[in-house]
């Protein structure tokens, strides 16, 4: 859904000026997309409780810093979910929100902080895994599995850092390049990211067999 959304985006954005009839269209189907994604998430606060209590305090964790990460970006989340559904309540008028603008702001800095998280673990993660590469004296030693994983690690810095630099752009105008980024760059970043997940999905499931 996330690739179907943004490449309906990404050719809304091309067509702007070449072909606005179409442009509105393809913007159309991306919003309604955007819209039922938006939807779906409303159930994700019962997984994201469990992860969080599963998780704890990070006792599995290779170090000190990826805990307290880990720990953080799950207070994070717990506290964006919320937020996001009461932008949900507010933009379908179901319930009456006062200053609903502010809580679309307030739901943006969630968003930034959890990807900024996520990306700060991630490139720990990438790190701390780099560092055992070059202290092991024979890299052929290594199953091929490690490798794998471990530049798969990599695509996934790539892909969150796509995902922040989206996050940042909806923030109000004058906090660093929020609003700043037009539909087709938008667009472009979206598919871009949602082509990498995909891509690792499958390459996943390569490994695991």
């Amino acid at each position: 859904m996330k690739a179907l959304c943004y490449s309906a985006k990404l050719v809304a954005g091309y067509h702007a000026k070449r072909n606005p009839d179409l442009a509105k269209r393809y913007a159309t189907a991306s919003s309604k997309i955007s819209g039922a994604r938006a939807t779906l998430r409303l159930i994700d606060d019962i997984p994201m409780i469990q992860y969080a209590l599963e998780y704890g305090l990070g006792e599995n964790e290779p170090d000190r810093v990826m805990a307290v990460l880990g720990v953080t970006a799950n207070i994070v989340d717990l506290l964006y979910y919320p937020i996001e559904k009461v932008c949900w309540l507010a933009e379908h008028k179901i319930v009456d929100v006062k200053n609903a603008d502010s809580w679309d702001n307030v739901n943006s800095i969630f968003w930034v902080l959890s990807v900024y998280l996520n990306l700060m673990r991630t490139m720990r993660n990438f790190s701390l895994n780099q560092d055992k590469l070059n202290r092991t004296s024979n890299i052929s030693d290594l199953e091929a599995k490690t490798l794998a994983k471990h530049r798969l690690e990599l695509v996934s810095i790539v892909r969150i850092s796509l995902d922040f630099v989206h996050a940042v752009s909806t923030l109000p105008k004058g906090y660093l390049w929020g609003g700043k980024l037009s539909t087709f760059q938008v667009g472009a970043i979206g598919t871009l990211s949602a082509g990498l997940g995909i891509y690792q999905i499958f390459a996943k499931r390569r490994l695991n067999k």
